[in-house]
């Protein structure tokens, strides 16, 4: 029995934060991912190739913040 009426509910909230975050982790690694193959496919344009490098570089930092979030959130 949970004497505590309030649990269930921050317990709730944080499964859905968590829910919310790892899609998001998901969605950050198929950019990346993406803006990596079509970097590899371009051979004639070194600026747009490097800037879609830059953007995979930005993907995965944000995908390293979430995956701490995530950790952070689990560990309370």
């Amino acid at each position: 029995m949970n004497l505590n009426p309030f649990n269930s509910k921050d317990h709730e909230e944080k499964e859905s934060l968590a829910s919310v975050l790892e899609n998001s982790k998901e969605i950050e690694e198929d950019l990346m991912r993406t803006y990596l193959i079509t970097a590899e496919r371009v051979h004639d344009n070194d600026e747009l190739k490097e800037r879609l490098e830059n953007f995979a570089q930005g993907n995965a930092k944000r995908t390293k913040q979430l995956v701490d979030e995530l950790n952070d959130l689990t560990d309370q």
